[in-house]
């Protein structure tokens, strides 16, 4: 069976879905409905219908300032968001312990009978530890939740070429690492352990793997350190501003791999991605050729054979988000069933199942299959 350290997995991750009611009012305060109370350190916020940016802010740039956002989908320079922002309150909520807070003025996140979803992560509380520039290793700051597997660092990059090397203080391996500049327009840059050290994905785009070994220095992230790539403006232009977040698995709780598409029209013939864990919130990527990033999470539903809805939109539970462009709602982009012990995908689609088509995947847990005491976890 599969054992964990975290019991309770809304102590470091949570998502929510919410209705936009921008009245002029002032803030609104979103409180978690997990057993945990939580603080989140980094936030991704999705309109569920109806084309809009897809933002992501931390507590390591200021949180309660809502021009510190920067978009999966685009290759803005943070808080360039065609001259609009979160909001004067932003949309993690100085001083919350548990949950968000949205500004009303915020016409991003907070439209008048609009949906949104936002998934977040506790890191440190915002506190950093900093760390100075070094010959060719770059200087900046880290908050790290080991015990969830989670880093974010913000640097400057040297420019240097060799030995441009950021301790990310998780003690094992990373199993992926998102990097984004932030005082220029350059796309988000992706990294998973299971495409190769001259290999990256761009957020912002559909593409398959582009060979880009500079923005790692062709150099795998090890126990100790991610390394940044010289000649890449995207991870280490001379005096450029960074921010990266850093992952590792967490059996019970975090997973990430790959699989083969079956590209079966029978749901019971396609992949099912066992992960150890009830996933709350899935990414998929396609590698070998063109393909969306989706993302899915249990609120939006878990087994398409219940043959319920979701909220108000009508579309069946298995419905999906993709990520790389602004103008897509929540659709039925290749169905995603969650049950106890991982994900299946249930049609042929390009963009999750295709016939012998290469993915990768990340998800994180609602709950575990077994508590680190042996306890069973419900089983749906």
């Amino acid at each position: 069976m599969a054992y964990t350290t975290i019991d309770d997995s809304s102590a470091h991750f949570q998502s929510l879905r919410w209705t936009g009611n921008d009245t002029g009012q002032g803030a609104r305060d979103f409180t978690f409905t997990g057993n945990s109370n939580m603080q989140p350190d980094m936030a991704l916020g999705i309109r569920e219908s109806g084309a809009q940016a897809r933002f992501i802010t931390d507590s390591s740039r200021s949180w309660s300032n809502g021009n510190k956002e920067w978009v999966w989908n685009g290759s803005n320079i943070e808080g360039d968001t065609n001259a609009h922002n979160t909001g004067a309150y932003g949309w993690l909520g100085p001083g919350l312990t548990n949950g968000i807070r949205m500004s009303q003025a915020g016409n991003y996140m907070n439209i008048n009978n609009t949906g949104y979803y936002g998934a977040f992560w506790k890191v440190n509380g915002g506190t950093t530890t900093s760390f100075s520039e070094n010959g060719n290793h770059p200087g900046g700051t880290r908050q790290t939740n080991t015990t969830a597997g989670m880093s974010i660092i913000t640097y400057t990059g040297t420019g240097a070429n060799a030995n441009c090397e950021i301790a990310h203080g998780l003690g094992e391996a990373p199993s992926c690492v998102i990097y984004k500049r932030r005082d220029a327009a350059n796309v988000p840059c992706f990294w998973h352990r299971d495409i190769g050290d001259d290999y990256k994905l761009v957020l912002s785009n559909y593409a398959g793997l582009d060979a880009d070994g500079a923005f790692q220095n062709s150099t795998i992230p090890d126990a100790t350190n991610i390394t940044v790539g010289g000649t890449s403006v995207n991870t280490n232009a001379d005096g450029g501003t960074y921010v990266a977040y850093v992952w590792k698995e967490v059996p019970g709780f975090s997973k990430f791999g790959k699989y083969i598409g079956q590209g079966s029209s029978d749901a019971l013939d396609n992949t099912f991605i066992y992960t150890g864990f009830r996933p709350q919130t899935v990414f998929i990527k396609r590698t070998d050729a063109n393909g969306s990033w989706i993302w899915h999470d249990s609120k939006w539903g878990t087994k398409n054979a219940t043959g319920t809805t979701k909220g108000n939109f009508g579309n069946v539970q298995s419905a999906c988000q993709v990520m790389e462009s602004n103008s897509n709602s929540i659709d039925d982009y290749g169905d995603i069933d969650i049950y106890a012990n991982g994900f299946k995908c249930v049609s042929e689609a390009a963009a999750t199942c295709g016939a012998n088509a290469s993915y990768i995947y990340g998800a994180w847990a609602e709950h575990p299959i077994v508590t680190s005491k042996g306890v069973p976890a419900t089983a749906v």
